[in-house]
């Protein structure tokens, strides 16, 4: 019996060792696939300070002088309505072939996966931004007053 425990150790540690050596490395590919996504927003920021800031502002409101000296209607993308309804590929088509005086992303400024990552960038205006209130606050109608137990009133 004292011949064969060597023999179920080594059994033992070669059934649980590609789960122990499994660990580290999910970690390190999790720790490596956040720094991936964390480097592709940090770019699509950047091509949006670069590309669309100018007349969409920093925020996304939409609302710059550029824009309105040209005249243009900026979409406030600072309200999660405003993109609501339009889908990554149309807003991937406007910004691939531009809309009234908005001129085209040229596909040598940014790569299609850049675009895609800028939308996404887009997209997290809204979230961020703080709410405000589509209806103007009202203002609290004062309780009645209570009335004292066993005073009859």
């Amino acid at each position: 019996m004292l011949k064969s425990f060597p023999l179920l150790s080594v059994v033992a540690l070669l059934a649980v060792a590609p789960f122990v050596l499994e660990a580290p490395a999910a970690q390190e590919s999790a720790k490596a696939q956040a720094k991936a996504a964390a480097q592709t927003q940090d770019k699509a920021k950047a091509l949006y300070k670069r590309d669309c800031e100018l007349c969409h502002n920093a925020n996304g409101d939409g609302k710059t002088d550029l824009a309105k000296s040209l005249g243009a209607s900026m979409a406030d993308w600072t309200q999660p309505k405003t993109l609501a309804n339009m889908s990554d590929q149309v807003l991937f088509d406007i910004i691939r072939k531009g809309k009234g005086t908005m001129p085209a992303e040229d596909a040598g400024r940014a790569k299609d996966d850049e675009v895609h990552a800028l939308i996404q960038y887009i997209r997290s205006l809204a979230t961020s931004a703080p709410a405000t209130p589509d209806t103007p606050a009202t203002p609290d109608t004062p309780a009645a007053p209570a009335t004292a137990p066993g005073s009859g009133k």
